[in-house]
């Protein structure tokens, strides 16, 4: 049988393309060679391709013609007539390519479709044609030479029609094999059109009319060893391997064809580039074509492309691209597309400074089916995460090294103290020992003796005592009671002595084993055993001794002894170790924050502790000296057993004026056990209009309280409000009693957070109970909850109430106990918090289910806190239904936080609550004049909110690359602005960095945002905005003001319009000012932030005059329409606001008017304009303010901002450092709280 394998390629790909995929017919060929038949597979139409594979496979019919192949190792073509194929069957048809996948389908053999030898009688010879492209300098040899026996030929013999069929069908097979993996790449791969098969009678004119073939002959030989006559696997993997790079070698020049077709196409359409493969996917390679022709680097000899994925965020490249041989001025290069990517930009240069930038905008690509940009964003997040855990690793094994290291070193240091006590504790028993064994007898006449004379340590001997000798004479019974080297190991011997009958006394003995390493003997002699005895005779109080005369040297003996003590030394110490781990693992087990406090601290969290507490006492301090223009003492520090000096000012309260004052004080919250000292009339001081009274403070007083009056009888009262004047007292000898407050609210971060109520509930919570006061929160079990900030949540009990069972649920959340409210009526199984039409009932429910649950859990807080509309039916509920009924100690405290929902709610709630409450001053002389509020001013009181010093720490920000401190506060915040700058692509450079972080709304005030950021812009600083508008209007109006500055302004600006946590804290750590421009702001806490970061806030201030002027008219003009207000006349009174009131969609609701005075006026003191009014406060000034709402205002803080940071940047970084040790968090609003919570109690 011969295989020849005609291998070419093509010259052109072009034709291939423009053919029909119907382009095989088979038909029949007789061929003129005899007793074969010849399979030949025909190309596609004969003008489409000039060259071909031909697989030619012809199998010797004759059997005879086999077997000579077979023996001889040089195969000669054999033209045996057709006459000698005797034995072979019926030739069958070759299956169609549908036959054979029915045929595998059916799970047949692979090999049933080959045809044998025995049914080639029913035609002549067959043959098929089919041309593949491969490359023309392509051809295969296949060799194999075998040798056989001389004695295995007759079985071959015998055996031909067997193995020849055998053979036969492997080798068409592995020929077939071959043929079918080109036709399937064929129909795969190529786009055939109008292509036919045909078939020649005569092969060799159609080949010679068309190809030139090269034949490739193969030699084979069977073995004896072979089975089955089939094909050995090395020439099936060469077949195989043949096949492959037939296919590889098609794919290359099929990808080649189509970039050239697409390379002709763009020139055409005049693009400037394209890509390959067309439809870009992530974690894949691309190739991109430029056409320099069409750029303005079309005279440049170097062509680069400078790029990075994901809006320039992620792996930025730089690759230089190679001229093609395509039409037209192509260059091209191969770039890998990372996995993360969701889009590619890039722009071409020389080099060196010529760039084509697509016209400013640059050039950019999609990626499709891989990460949006809020999925990369997340994986930034994660990137981030898994960078601080692999850094936090590190960080926790080096510390483990270190310990591991402290601990080897302390216990070195331990083992060597151990040693050297030991040495001495031998030193001492050696000395008293050797002085003992000197005056140590063997023996004393006619009282005791030992037999034998002579012994060593482990002997035993008799010790013999006269009982006459002593005072046990009388005694019926004798015993020794013994030990030996001065009694070092205590009581070591005990033995009972027995009559002896020796002459010349009244002799008795015991038998004694020596202990091994005696060197004296020590006993005394009694009456009776241990613990029974009553008379002894110890030698007058000196025992009894004796030397043991063959005892172990000395001084191996006390080499030994210093070994054994120091052993002893050693396992007391670990006892003693152990029982303090024990102590500090329960103590550890019952805290409810953190059992990490209870290991060895780090220096980093010791100067955390170390700062929080002198925070703390800044703070404090800050809070005396706030009412000194009204009150203060001498010394400021107030200690229990101490003389103190209380000075009044008169002038700036109720009493201005009046002839006499009054001075009332007590202690301890007015429950000493003095109770309220006598009134004391006060004396003028040296200082103005000030008067003064002196105090003799008690010992057990932990706070000091007084009020002032016009007369002895009482007659006017200064009494702060109702707050009266508080004063604390350190180092008495009694602490201040914790108070229980409880949070009954609908929300609470970060498990339930939807706006500032969220955090205010959590924040208060954990400030307050840092005074080491008990806070516990009801809050209800939504099905939305975060329970990933849940620790240890489990199901408590279940009460029954309004037709319903509610399930108890208890865990910790930021430390704080928070008791979960479950009602099986499906009130919380609604997915969210807010925005279902029956709110109102929801949460009415819960507040009274609160309120039943303290009652029946038998619960008596000091205070009930409750927040907004959402549950200000507690206060009314409580005084309606409970306050006589089980909690008549409980006293309630309503806080505001937006009064532009549910007035009529907060209205009522105003009524019953004992005190009331909202979140700045400011805002609360705004809304003073609202009917929900105006009648009950004389409880209700602005208390600032504050942020959480945990999270907003640049000492302990894990987000930032240099933690840092006032101290370090210019190296921390240069680190952090190069980090931004690196982040966002800005360019590296020391020019002012002005930051911006606000939900873009009309409220934030957007418009004067836009003009900060231009006027930055053109004073050479830099700009980062970060935050989204949910108007989708407003947040495309940003997007293209973004695109605007990176296109002209790229390394100045960058506007992030998404939520990025990380990032936020980056930006407030690198940015020089924070810029608030808001319309209003219930309670602004940017500024408040940027500050803790050292960072100087831009803010707008619509306080003073307006509060002072401005606001009565417009309550006057509330009071009169109150549900809507006559708007011309509210402009004509508000004239400076209109654009403020355009902003906000000419609302006309009392309470937003109210609104629009911010609350940054309570926090940011100019520091050109306000030194008066932070001194007030206790501050310093500490930021740059603007009034109005246009460009000139916003330019009049800004501009000298920045001219402060370029002129003096001495003074500016002084200011920083200012900001810094200023106290914003919760440390003071807690104080004020507290306050709040004990006059409330008074009621």
């Amino acid at each position: 049988m011969d295989v020849s394998l005609q291998l070419q390629r093509p010259l052109r790909f072009k034709e291939v393309l423009n053919h029909r995929t119907d382009c095989f017919k088979i038909r029949p060929f007789l061929g003129s060679l005899s007793f074969a038949r010849t399979i030949q597979f025909t190309p596609w139409r004969c003008e489409c391709l000039p060259s071909r594979v031909s697989l030619r496979v012809t199998a010797g019919a004759a059997g005879q013609f086999l077997l000579s192949g077979v023996m001889r190792r040089q195969r000669r073509l054999s033209t045996r007539s057709s006459k000698s194929s005797k034995g072979f069957g019926r030739k069958t048809k070759l299956g169609t390519g549908n036959q054979k996948r029915d045929q595998k389908d059916n799970g047949e053999n692979e090999d049933s479709n080959i045809p044998t030898l025995s049914e080639s009688e029913e035609s002549n010879q067959t043959e098929m044609e089919s041309t593949v492209a491969v490359d023309e300098e392509s051809t295969i040899a296949l060799y194999q030479k075998n040798k056989v026996n001389e004695s295995e030929k007759e079985e071959l013999k015998e055996d031909v029609p067997s193995k020849t069929k055998s053979y036969l069908n492997a080798e068409n097979g592995s020929a077939r094999k071959v043929v079918e993996d080109v036709l399937g790449l064929q129909k795969k791969e190529l786009i055939l059109e109008n292509d036919t098969v045909s078939t020649s009678r005569d092969a060799a004119t159609y080949e010679g009319k068309h190809f030139t073939d090269y034949a490739i002959t193969e030699e084979k030989h069977l073995a004896g060893t072979e089975t089955d006559g089939t094909v050995t696997g090395k020439n099936e993997k060469t077949i195989e391997d043949a096949s492959a790079k037939l296919k590889l070698e098609m794919e290359e020049k099929l990808r080649k064809q189509e970039i050239e077709r697409l390379a002709e196409g763009n020139f055409l359409k005049g693009n400037k580039i394209f890509v390959y493969p067309q439809t870009v996917r992530p974690d894949e390679d691309i190739e991109v074509f430029f056409n320099r022709s069409f750029s303005t680097l079309n005279d440049e000899q170097d062509i680069l492309i400078m790029g990075a994925f994901n809006d320039w965020r992620w792996r930025s490249f730089t690759m230089r691209l190679n001229k093609t041989y395509f039409k037209g001025d192509w260059w091209s290069c191969q770039i890998h597309v990372p996995k993360e990517a969701y889009k590619m930009d890039f722009v071409f240069f020389n080099g060196q400074n010529i760039y084509d930038n697509n016209d400013k905008q640059d050039f950019c690509i999609i990626v499709e089916g891989g990460m949006d940009v809020f999925a990369f964003e997340d994986f930034l997040l994660e990137e981030k995460r898994r960078e601080l855990e692999k850094l936090a690793k590190e960080q926790a094994e080096k510390e483990r090294q270190e310990e591991e290291q402290r601990r080897i070193e302390a216990e070195k240091a331990a083992s060597e103290a151990d040693r050297a006590q030991a040495k001495v504790e031998t030193g001492k028993r050696r000395e008293i020992l050797e002085q003992l064994m000197k005056q140590a007898p063997r023996s004393v006449d006619n009282i005791w003796f030992i037999e034998p004379n002579e012994f060593k340590g482990a002997d035993k001997v008799k010790l013999y005592y006269n009982k006459t000798s002593g005072p046990l004479a009388h005694a019926n019974e004798l015993w020794i009671h013994g030990g030996h080297n001065n009694w070092c190991n205590g009581l070591t011997i005990v033995e009972k002595f027995l009559r002896s009958g020796r002459e010349g006394g009244d002799w008795w003995y015991a038998e004694v084993v020596v202990p091994g390493r005696a060197l004296v003997l020590d006993w005394v002699f009694a009456d009776g055993p241990p613990k029974v005895a009553t008379i002894y005779d110890n030698n007058n109080y000196q025992d009894f001794h004796a030397v043991v005369p063959k005892s172990i040297p000395e001084e191996m003996f006390w080499v030994e002894e210093e070994h054994q003590i120091f052993r002893k030394l050693q396992a007391e110490r670990k006892l003693r170790e152990e029982a303090i781990r024990a102590k500090n693992a329960k103590i550890a087990a019952g805290n409810a924050f953190s059992a990490c406090s209870l290991t060895d601290i780090s220096f980093v969290a010791e100067k955390t502790a170390r700062m929080k507490a002198e925070m703390k006492e800044r703070t404090l301090k800050r809070f005396l000296l706030s009412q000194k223009h009204i009150v203060y003492t001498e010394p400021l520090d107030v200690h229990a057993g101490s003389t103190v000096t209380v000075f009044y000012n008169p002038a700036n309260t109720v009493l201005n004026g009046k002839h006499e004052i009054w001075f009332r004080c007590s202690f301890n919250r007015w429950t000493h056990r003095m109770g309220p000292l006598p009134p004391q009339r006060m004396l003028p001081a040296d200082n103005g209009s000030h008067v003064k009274a002196t105090v003799k403070v008690p010992l057990d007083t932990y706070m000091m309280d007084f009020v002032f009056s016009e007369r002895e009888d009482g007659g006017m009262f200064d009494n702060k409000g109702g707050m009266d004047y508080h004063i604390p007292v350190f180092g008495g000898i009694v602490k201040e009693p914790p108070m229980h407050i409880v949070h009954i609210a609908v929300e609470m971060a970060p498990i339930a957070k939807v706006g500032g109520l969220g955090d205010v509930v959590t924040s208060l919570s954990r400030a307050v109970q840092d005074l080491n006061h008990n806070v516990n929160i009801i809050l209800p079990k939504y099905d939305c909850l975060n329970l990933s900030h849940v620790k240890d949540l489990h199901y408590q009990k279940s009460y029954s109430w309004g037709g319903t069972e509610i399930k108890v649920w208890f865990g910790k959340v930021e430390g704080l106990s928070v008791y979960f409210l479950e009602p099986q009526n499906g009130f919380v199984w609604t997915g969210c918090v807010y925005g279902c039409k029956n709110d109102a009932e929801r949460f009415g429910f819960f507040c009274h289910a609160a309120l039943e649950f303290l009652h029946q859990g038998g619960l008596q807080p000091d205070i009930i806190h409750c927040h907004d509309w959402s549950s200000a039916p507690v206060a009314w509920l409580f005084k309606d239904h409970y306050m006589h009924y089980g909690l008549s100690k409980t006293r309630v405290v309503f806080t505001i936080h937006n009064l532009e929902f549910g007035a009529h709610f907060i209205g009522k709630a105003m009524a019953y609550a004992d005190k009331a409450t909202t979140v700045s001053h400011t805002y609360s002389k705004e809304v003073a004049g609202n009917p929900a509020v105006a009648p009950h001013l004389h409880k209700f009181h602005g208390i600032l909110n504050g942020i959480d010093l945990d999270i907003w720490d640049p000492y302990n920000d894990k987000f930032i690359p240099v933690p840092y401190t006032s101290e370090n506060v210019v190296e921390g915040k240069r680190a952090a602005k190069e980090a931004l700058q690196q982040r966002l692509g800005l360019k590296k450079s020391d020019h002012p960095l002005v930051g911006i972080i606000s939900r873009l709304t009309h409220q934030k005030g957007i418009h004067l945002i836009k003009h900060a950021i231009w006027n930055t812009l053109k004073r050479n600083g830099q700009v980062v905005l970060l935050g989204s508008a949910p108007d989708p209007r407003i947040q495309n109006d940003f997007v293209n003001l973004a695109n605007q500055l990176h296109s002209s302004h790229s390394d100045q600006a960058r506007l992030c319009l998404t939520y990025d946590e990380p990032l936020s804290h980056l930006i407030y750590a690198g940015a020089d000012f924070i810029l608030v421009p808001s319309i209003f702001e219930p309670c602004g806490l940017t500024q408040l932030t940027a500050m803790r970061y050292g960072s100087i806030p831009v803010v707008r201030k619509t306080g003073g005059v307006y509060v002072d002027d401005l606001l009565p008219r417009i309550w006057k003009c509330a009071t009169m329409n109150y549900i809507h207000l006559d708007f011309s006349y509210v402009l004509q009174i508000a004239s400076d606001f209109v654009e403020f009131f355009v902003c906000l969609g000419w609302r006309t609701e009392e309470s937003y008017l109210a609104s629009v005075l911010t609350r940054l006026y309570d926090t940011v003191f100019d520091v050109d304009d306000d030194k008066a009014r932070a001194e007030a406060q206790g501050l310093e000034p500490n930021g740059f303010n603007f009034d109005g709402a246009d460009g000139a205002g916003v330019d009049y803080a800004l501009n000298r901002a920045i001219s402060t940071w370029y002129d003096g940047r001495d003074w500016f970084n002084s200011l920083c450092k200012r900001v810094m040790e200023q106290d914003w968090s919760w440390n003071r609003p807690a104080l004020d709280y507290m306050e709040l919570y004990h006059a409330a109690k008074k009621y």
